[in-house]
């Protein structure tokens, strides 16, 4: 199991950046989570293009670069929060100070596009936070369950989550391995490269994306099987694939899932509550786990560090 390294816990008044190192944001929703996160005891520091806009981009990719280098780098600043997703993490990654940025690991938070800089930081062995950013804040404010979960695990805990199984489909069984995934489309467009999370063995890897056309999700799913990445990995958690329309060949995004999974002999959870959902549990990448799958439930323990 490759060493990770988990950032040091957030203490009453530390300062948590607030980047858009991809899309512009409502300005809004940032606005409305800065209340959120000082109620935690810590201090939000806007970072000065998170609340810009360039074209589709929070601002040009020098701007961005340079903001997420300095939150990344400011050794005042114990946790970086992306404020969306959107596109355009991936314009950042090679240029990132690696060596500052093994030197000095601070919480990464965000999903979704920001899954391009949670490879950056996997490939660090540095553990990063998939989990929901300034519009869950804002919308869902401090007393929401998966805000606290994202909260204590800043403050050192490590969750255990017990899921009623959301799908019949489910196979069961227990794995041990590190926690690796994502949004889909991200991830598949960096294998290959430096920041390919698919090339970590005995991984546990989960997955998730959004407005994906099922046919497109099954080819991303054939390479995943036929460069050997399916057979190499001990557990599959099958995540939200939202906003998509159904093609003539499924219905139902979960039934193609299934069958280009049913031969796997590893546990996998199928309906798992991560993605662009309300409900959208923090999972802890590149974090040691176990993977327990019984008919009724769905049991992930963040058990070692």
């Amino acid at each position: 199991m490759k060493r990770v390294t988990f950032p040091a816990p957030l203490r009453e008044g530390d300062r948590i950046a607030i980047v858009s190192p991809a899309s512009s944001i409502d300005n809004r929703l940032v606005d409305e989570a800065i209340p959120v996160i000082m109620s935690q005891g810590w201090t939000p520091v806007v970072m000065p293009s998170a609340l810009g806009s360039h074209g589709s981009y929070s601002a040009t990719r020098r701007e961005r670069l340079n903001d997420l280098t300095e939150a990344l780098c400011d050794p005042t600043i114990r946790a970086v929060m992306c404020s969306r997703g959107g596109y355009g993490a991936v314009h950042l990654i090679d240029s990132l100070p690696a060596d500052a940025v093994k030197a000095d690991p601070k919480w990464l938070i965000g999903f979704s596009d920001i899954s391009a800089l949670h490879s950056f930081m996997s490939s660090l062995g540095i553990a990063s936070l998939h989990a929901s950013m300034c519009k869950h804040l804002a919308e869902f404010g401090a007393d929401d369950p998966d805000n606290i979960t994202l909260f204590n695990i800043l403050r050192g805990s490590l969750p255990t989550y017990s899921i009623e199984a959301r799908h019949d489909g489910n196979k069961p069984g227990t794995a041990t391995g590190q926690l690796f995934g994502g949004n889909l489309a991200v991830l598949g467009a960096l294998i290959g490269t430096p920041y390919d999370m698919f090339a970590h063995d005995d991984a546990i890897l989960f997955l998730e994306d959004i407005a994906e056309p099922i046919y497109k999700v099954e080819r991303q799913l054939y390479q995943l099987r036929l460069s050997g990445v399916l057979d190499r990995i001990k557990g599959l958690i099958v995540g939200q694939f939202t906003e998509y329309r159904p093609d003539r060949n499924y219905s139902d995004m979960l039934d193609m899932v299934r069958d280009m999974t049913a031969d796997l002999n590893i546990p996998v959870a199928y309906n798992f509550p991560i993605g662009h959902i309300d409900h959208n549990l923090p999972m802890i990448e590149s974090a040691p786990v176990m993977l327990d799958i019984t008919p009724d439930k769905v049991n992930l323990s963040f058990n070692v560090h």
